[in-house]
């Protein structure tokens, strides 16, 4: 191995773990680490096209992962704070960046309009890593954020559509707004007709085969497809990962798929920020460190007026306000992948060395927001200039899942006990591998996914979380899918009450003694209730069967022991 790659290696970690350390982004840190391995500092690496294909499939899996997080039913579910918080916020940033933009630069109207949208976006992954570390997540404040950012992920529809109009000499801002409309219109119905007709039952097809490699292998070939397609209609690659990504979200494997293709997304997503770090031409921000400066600042300060406005407007409480501000007033991800996209694309909205300045002002900004915050909170709590406030916890009623019991397995036992506690309107959700199982439940009318139990990742995207769920039923007929499910469930959530069924007494001790609340041996339970009904028919009493009966299931059947065997099962 070179040295040069063990160096590489040795400066990513360094660089992750002291800015995790300070709260910051880990993309951050693969940027700074493509900075300095890059041609202008450390010189390890040159921008070769192995870089530059790695960076091209970082940016597909980063489109994918945005298109991925844009679920209809979400949006229809927040559609009063995303399309009114968000939008606000999006267009009160963008008004006061315009007149500021056309005055300082030489830039067309288009290109003008386009930077002050790009500008108006935040970075959704370093908010939300964020609100995660400060526990703020499940808080009025936390969801006023969430929907905010969730508006900007749903405007980069309309943003990929305005590339073509980009690309074009001429600008006629009707013409370009009815371009955008229809395109963006074409893409979403587009994206329900192509994912009910086409996608599903492919999907079905493959997922029946219960291989996770074929089921890997089929999402890396739709992205691929779908980024090949619309780079031959003259559209950018990235726009046709995106609307994969969508696809993806509006099918009953969209969990499955978040979960096996995260660490293969998070790697090309490394990469896509390496190269963009690599790429970097230091020189011209060494010349313009003062314009990259006075940019990043007056980025932040712009954003934190804007936001703090149109939240007060909303009748956001004075403290809330000014976290919301602080929170999403950096540049964000969309932005870069958008200039990339751009430069890679051959479009020339903006110049060449304007695009790196903006980028290093971005770049900064995102930097910046863990300190600014750091520095709020100890102001906060000093009590010298504001007054503490609480974040008041609500319950969410935005997330897709929030079970009170993860069924494990749809089979018959998961059937039954999915319609019991569906007839007392308590809310879960089942997990199974099997397609036609899954499709069948949901034709009538059960809260019923495709998924691998086994895989904790899965389970977490199903809502197992240490405190949220109440109880997990294990209801699969494999012993050592079982035994993997259920050590997969300590591993999420240690305390988790779990009842799981057997197959018989050697099946249910294992179980239990990985942790099962209670275990019930089908062959066992079955033979006592038809020895009830027998010993009923005989005359003998309600009670003593009772009694009977209850003594043998005591200490796990410990009295059948000698009368039954399972070694024949």
């Amino acid at each position: 191995m070179p040295i040069s790659v063990l160096m590489f290696f040795v400066l990513v970690f360094i660089l992750v773990f002291l800015l995790r350390t300070m709260r910051v982004g880990a993309l951050v840190a693969f940027l700074l680490a493509g900075v300095i391995s890059g041609p202008y500092v450390l010189n390890l690496f040159q921008v070769n096209d192995t870089w530059t294909f790695l960076g091209d499939l970082g940016i597909l899996f980063l489109w994918f992962n945005i298109g991925l997080g844009i679920n209809i039913k979400r949006l229809w579910q927040m559609r009063r704070t995303i399309f009114g918080f968000g939008a606000a916020q999006v267009l009160m940033v963008a008004i006061m960046l315009f007149p500021i933009l056309v005055g300082i630069t030489p830039w067309s109207v288009m290109g003008v309009i386009t930077v002050a949208l790009l500008l108006a976006m935040s970075s959704t992954s370093e908010d939300l890593q964020l609100l995660s570390d400060r526990n703020q997540l499940n808080t009025e404040m936390g969801h006023q954020t969430f929907s905010i950012l969730l508006f900007q992920d749903l405007l980069s529809i309309p943003l990929l559509a305005m590339l073509p109009v980009l690309a074009g000499r001429s600008f006629n801002l009707g013409a370009a707004i009815i371009d955008v409309a229809v395109t963006s219109v074409a893409l979403v119905f587009g994206v329900v007709v192509i994912g009910r007709l086409i996608l599903n039952p492919l999907m079905r097809l493959v997922s029946r085969l219960k291989s996770r490699e074929a089921f890997l292998l089929v999402v890396m070939l739709n992205i691929a497809l779908w980024a090949v397609a619309v780079d031959l209609l003259g559209l950018p690659a990235g726009l046709g990962a995106f609307l994969a990504g969508m696809l993806m979200s509006e099918t009953i494997y969209n969990h499955q798929i978040r979960a096996d293709i995260g660490p293969y997304a998070l790697l090309f997503l490394a990469l896509f920020f390496i190269s963009l770090g690599m790429g970097l031409n230091l020189e011209i921000l060494r010349n313009n460190w003062y314009v990259v400066l006075l940019g990043m600042v007056g980025l932040v300060a712009i954003k934190f007026a804007a936001l703090f406005i149109v939240a007060r407007v909303r009748h956001v409480d004075t403290y809330n306000a000014r976290t919301i501000a602080l929170l999403l007033s950096q540049g964000g991800e969309f932005a870069l992948l958008m200039f990339q996209t751009m430069k890679t694309s051959g479009i020339n909205a903006i110049p060449s060395a304007d695009q790196e300045i903006l980028t290093a002002i971005i770049i900064l900004s995102m930097v910046s927001t863990p300190f600014l915050l750091a520095i709020y909170d100890r102001i906060q709590n000093s009590k010298h200039l504001f007054v503490r406030a609480r974040h008041r916890r609500v319950n969410s009623v935005y997330n897709d899942i929030r079970p009170d019991v993860i069924i494990c397995g749809f089979g018959r036992v998961g059937q039954i006990i999915a319609y019991v506690l569906g007839e007392r309107k308590i809310p879960y959700v089942a997990v199974d591998l099997d397609v036609p199982s899954v499709m069948l439940g949901r034709e009538h009318g059960y809260n019923v996914f495709y998924g691998d139990c086994t895989n904790p990742t899965v389970l977490r995207e199903f809502g197992l979380s240490p405190r949220r769920v109440r109880a997990v039923v294990v209801a699969l007929d494999n012993a050592e899918t079982a035994r993997n499910t259920v050590l997969s469930i300590k591993t999420v959530a240690p305390r988790a009450k779990i009842f799981a069924r057997a197959r018989n007494l050697v099946e249910s001790r294992v179980l239990l003694h990985e942790g099962v609340q209670q275990a019930l041996p089908e062959t066992i339970e079955s033979s006592l209730m038809l020895a009830h009904s027998v010993l009923g028919q005989l005359g003998i009493s309600e009670t003593i069967i009772t009694s009977l009966l209850n003594d043998m299931r005591l200490d796990n059947y410990a009295e059948l022991d000698n009368a039954i065997t399972d070694r024949l099962n």
